[in-house]
């Protein structure tokens, strides 16, 4: 096996099991761990993977993207401290968008019941969690069903969000980076999240420390635009300091 396709293997493992380990990577392919280490090390330079002490995870790009049903089996745990931190920042907000994607979902159930409240995102999952809530009221945007999110997207979606001015938007990324801004694979996927940015007078960005760094197709906003980064601890506290000088709060949990 030659060295192009052996990293090609690799990066469909990582892509096919969520993330690869170095040991067993050079078991697989019969190869040294230095020799994998140096394939990690140009997938993560084409910006394909980000290396972890002892493997690599791969990055979402406009030819990857894990779909919601994976999401909703990896980093439970985190993303549920993230979403109920994230929460928490409501404020006296009324009116709240938010964003595709499993940690959003998580955000909005942790969002209080108790008081009127109306929600508008893109995403069915969020939709279907919220719809018992007797005080929130839902509006979800019109247009072409991701099947991967379960999301709706194009210019039905844009447009309608674009008649809003919504108080909070709760907004997640594929990738989020003190350069490049916050990315995503798809451009119509990006459409909708610019125009939840732009609609909004608040916004805060929930994610996991693996979003940190990575770099996708689309950039939709800048680290600016945000008031509040919530994040976990895997985010160190070093890196959450460079993150705020660029403006928002960052909470790590």
């Amino acid at each position: 096996m030659g060295t192009e396709e052996r990293r090609r293997g690799i990066l469909h493992t990582a892509r096919r099991d969520g993330s690869v380990e170095v040991n067993a990577l050079a078991a697989l392919f019969r190869v040294a761990k230095e020799t994998i280490r140096r394939d990690l090390h140009v997938l993560e330079e084409h910006g394909l993977v980000r290396r972890t002490h002892g493997g690599a995870y791969p990055v979402e790009s406009a030819g990857f993207e894990t779909t919601l049903a994976v999401r909703t089996t990896r980093n439970v745990p985190q993303k549920s401290r993230i979403a109920a931190a994230a929460a928490d920042l409501l404020g006296d907000a009324e009116t709240v968008f938010v964003d595709e994607g499993f940690t959003p979902q998580l955000v909005a159930e942790a969002l209080p019941k108790d008081r009127e409240l109306t929600v508008v995102t893109a995403s069915l999952a969020v939709a279907t969690a919220l719809a018992g809530a007797e005080r929130t009221a839902v509006l979800l945007l019109g247009g072409r069903v991701r099947g991967a999110t379960l999301a709706t997207v194009g210019h039905w979606a844009g447009r309608m969000l674009g008649d809003f001015v919504v108080d909070l938007a709760f907004i997640g990324a594929n990738g989020i980076s003190r350069s490049y801004g916050l990315t995503t694979p798809d451009p119509t996927v990006a459409e909708v999240k610019a125009q939840a940015v732009r609609c909004s007078r608040r916004r805060v960005f929930a994610g996991l420390h693996t979003k940190f760094g990575a770099v996708s197709f689309c950039r939709f906003a800048e680290v600016a635009d945000f008031e509040a980064i919530v994040t976990d601890t895997g985010l160190t506290s070093a890196e959450a300091q460079r993150y705020s000088l660029l403006g928002p709060q960052v909470i790590r949990v």
